[in-house]
């Protein structure tokens, strides 16, 4: 066959025309083509086998490394134009500094998935074209690294990613299998240049290290995959037991966010499960799971320091805090704004994580007898000591420090929590305490027409 042709999705051997059926239903289809034989081959198989009524679509990544790449541009626009698939080029930037043993690598893989989530839609699958081969350098490079069962599993064959999902159709098949098809059916494909170059660990596994294990052990491929797939059941079952703990250790319980853990539930448990409990609820909530010997190392502390000490352990963007009793998983946080802010009527006031908003609320039903007036001055900024709460206008004033203790407000939520003062000089008045509490007047009850204050946070 010609490169201007390809097969028909009869020609297709039945393993390759099967895998449609196997794959989640989605309304659309993207597939990641480097112009490499494996995506090339898995774009000319679906641009055959995907049936009329799901959008077929295709994305090149051209991460302006190798001195060929606008030559590699042209091949895929080539390819998909011939085909016609739809394809997006997306050139990024991968940074400079990454350079080193592993860096560059994990650099460009990071920017290649942040195009994935970012241009991936609602109900669109993405195809990747990973096959065995690259499942096992997967997994050999992760047991060099010290991974756990999690990592030793290997890539999955699918998973969500961004608004959409990803898929690995090819992973069952070897990269020989492919070539033997791609030769048959006559497929165009280029040549990455840096597949060669042994500073990459994956280059020097699949050059150096496999071939000679390959030679001594002939089964070790598939005794690899047996055991990934174990480390994939062992996984499984580890989040099972982990939702369960979470629940034993009342991680339903939601005083603040974000969710807490009940301190003495989880001392409980045996550090293996806590470990495994820890690492759940930090991917659970999207952030990356502590090292081992991070959490190992700092864990006893957190949980035997003193009643009166504000302990912490510290992961990457984030930290896990004790208070009363309870662990909080705290996201890391920007600064906030230096002073204090006005707020204006009819704007929202981004004030960190908090957004604040004033607005003209007419409760007179003769319109006629509801006149607008312009609101006091209105100011938002951290507490800085000494502020007083008024509950009722004449009723007893209250320390607002005292007051949040009494409310059990982890002491680093309050450090960031606005309060919003209304009128000035002796006249101005504490009328809103974060999401916690505001005045009567500002909160929407009263029965007359006035101004209202919404005071709300991104995670609640």
């Amino acid at each position: 066959m010609t490169a201007d042709a390809s097969p028909s999705a009869t020609a297709w051997p039945s393993p390759l025309r099967d895998l449609a059926r196997q794959l989640p239903q989605h309304d659309r289809l993207c597939i990641a083509f480097s112009g490499g034989l494996d995506s090339s081959l898995l774009l000319h198989l679906f641009a055959a086998i995907t049936p009329a009524s799901t959008a077929l679509s295709a994305l090149h990544i051209n991460h302006q490394l190798q001195p060929n790449a606008a030559e590699v541009d042209a091949f895929c626009r080539d390819v998909c134009a011939r085909l016609r698939v739809p394809l997006r080029v997306v050139s990024v930037t991968v940074p400079v500094k990454a350079e080193g043993v592993g860096g560059l690598e994990q650099a460009a893989r990071a920017a290649r998935y942040g195009v994935f989530e970012r241009y991936l839609r609602v109900d669109e699958l993405l195809l990747l074209a990973h096959h065995g081969d690259d499942q096992l350098e997967t997994v050999m490079f992760r047991l060099f690294r010290g991974s756990g069962v999690a990592g030793l599993a290997g890539m999955p064959f699918t998973r969500a990613l961004g608004a959409g999902a990803l898929a690995r159709p090819l992973l069952e098949f070897s990269r020989a299998q492919l070539e033997a098809w791609t030769e048959d059916a006559g497929l165009p494909w280029i040549e990455d240049p840096s597949n060669s170059d042994q500073r990459f660990d994956r280059n020097y596994l699949r050059n150096s290290v496999i071939p000679p294990l390959k030679a001594r052990w002939p089964s070790f491929i598939r005794r690899i995959e047996a055991s990934a797939r174990g480390c994939a059941d062992s996984h499984s079952l580890n989040q099972k037991l982990a939702q369960l703990q979470w629940h034993a250790c009342d991680g339903a319980y939601q005083h603040s966010q974000p969710h807490s853990l009940d301190q003495r539930a989880f001392a409980e448990l045996s550090p293996p499960e806590q470990g495994n409990l820890l690492r759940w609820w930090c991917q659970s909530c999207g952030l990356p799971a502590p090292v081992s010997a991070d959490w190992q190392r700092t864990l006893a502390g957190l949980m035997d320091a003193a009643a009166d000490r504000e302990p912490e352990l510290l992961g990457q963007g984030y930290s896990v805090r004790r208070f009363q009793h309870r662990l909080y998983l705290v996201a890391a946080q920007n600064p906030l704004p230096e002073g204090s802010q006005s707020v204006l009527p009819q704007q929202t006031l981004r004030w960190g994580e908090w957004t604040l908003a004033l607005a003209w609320q007419s409760n007179d039903h003769n319109q006629g007898n509801d006149q607008q007036i312009g609101p006091p001055p209105i100011r938002v900024s951290t507490r800085q000591g000494g502020e007083r709460i008024r509950f009722y206008p004449d009723g007893p004033a209250k320390v607002v420090k005292k007051w949040l203790q009494e409310q059990a407000v982890p002491p680093w939520e309050r450090a960031r929590l606005p309060l919003v003062f209304a009128g000035c000089g002796a006249a101005e008045e504490l009328i809103a305490v974060g999401s916690l509490w505001c005045s009567e007047k500002y909160n929407g009850s009263a029965s007359s027409s006035g101004w209202r204050l919404t005071v709300g946070r991104d995670c609640d």
